[in-house]
């Protein structure tokens, strides 16, 4: 069973859906929206755009770290 906090992101090189991100840091960006960027384990870049509360959730839980 997958853990629900668990930030997935889709992979555009594997075109694989629901890829779950490692190493994730939330950033903001410039118009105050929230973005997670990390990687799949096997070389891949992956981010995925979120909105403030599953971004804060996510932070919170210990799934992905603060990058602001």
């Amino acid at each position: 069973m997958a853990n629900t906090d668990m930030l997935t992101a889709y992979n555009v090189k594997t075109k694989e859906k629901n890829v779950p991100i490692q190493d994730a840091v939330v950033t903001r960006t410039a118009k105050g929206g929230y973005m997670a960027q990390g990687h799949d384990g096997k070389g891949n870049k992956l981010t995925a755009l979120l909105g403030e509360a599953k971004a804060l959730a996510a932070i919170k839980a210990g799934t992905a770290k603060q990058g602001w």
